[in-house]
């Protein structure tokens, strides 16, 4: 029997899910349908018996939030971020999760990196405050730049931070004042610097990436930033955002129907997907 599931977002022009989960659902041969469905906030709530029909959905922005108050309970990664991307309906309830967490911590798994050493994160917002709250909980020491503008930012995740682990260990530095004397494990890129279109921007010096083993860039597009491409050329680990998009979607999956997936199948859907992105939007 045919599963309905949807993105709901509201503006999704450019969403990678309905590609991904097609070939994330028929690596295990279930037949499925997925829409796409863009809701501008004030209509949120008036779109909530349709979307308690479906079994499963997920979300993206500006719903991350407002979804909350419509659905039945939240799984422990929802409660965390207060933010829930996948919700999963059985047996008349729905219950709301965070699956950017757990697809961003399998893309730093994969990656076979020092997860719990030294990290520097690059940015504090969004995407930025979930990855420096994980790196914490996973025992790293954590030092996060940012723009003066954005301290205010990174201080209040700082204090988040401290609440759930007394002892962790961050810092927090201007951009412009990374020490590079000592070695990173891993280098983390949280804000939009290097996006399409604005592909040859760098968030990092060459001094910063070369002080760190690996480094990972949120951005998927494109697949390989300005960032990633200095990290290969001086020969570190690396890996984009698309490894995420991919892995955060292989939990929804788990989620709705039990399915696991091999780390070979998933690079797969990621090469797929990244091919995909980068013949939309040639440099």
């Amino acid at each position: 029997m045919e599963r309905k599931y949807a993105i709901l977002g509201e503006t999704l022009k450019h969403t990678m899910s309905p590609p991904i989960h097609k070939a994330l659902f028929d690596l295990r041969g279930r037949e499925f349908s997925y829409e796409i469905i863009e809701v501008p906030p004030a209509e949120l709530a008036a779109k909530a018996d349709y979307l308690d029909s479906l079994a499963g959905y997920n979300i993206t922005i500006p719903h991350k939030m407002g979804i909350i108050e419509q659905i039945d309970k939240l799984d422990d990664t929802a409660k965390r971020y207060n933010s829930v991307n996948c919700v999963n309906n059985k047996d008349g309830v729905s219950t709301g999760y965070n699956t950017d967490c757990v697809g961003f911590l399998e893309t730093i798994r994969a990656m076979n990196v020092n997860f719990g050493g030294r990290v520097l994160l690059i940015g504090c917002g969004g995407v930025g405050r979930m990855m420096a709250i994980e790196a914490a909980l996973a025992g790293a020491d954590l030092t996060i730049a940012v723009l003066e503008s954005d301290m205010p930012l990174a201080e209040q995740a700082v204090k988040e931070i401290k609440v759930m682990k007394s002892d962790a260990k961050i810092s927090i530095v201007l951009n412009t004042a990374v020490d590079t004397s000592v070695k990173f494990d891993l280098l983390m890129n949280a804000c939009p610097v290097g996006m399409y279109p604005k592909v040859n921007a760098c968030p990092a010096t060459d001094e910063m990436i070369a002080a760190s083993d690996a480094v990972f860039d949120v951005i998927y597009n494109p697949g390989e930033t300005r960032l990633l491409k200095k990290a290969a050329e001086m020969g570190k680990k690396t890996s984009g955002g698309m490894a995420m998009l991919v892995w955060q979607a292989v939990k929804a999956h788990e989620i709705w129907d039990g399915d696991r997936y091999t780390d070979e199948e998933v690079a797969a859907i990621i090469k797929e997907m990244q091919a995909e992105v980068d013949r939309d939007f040639p440099l």
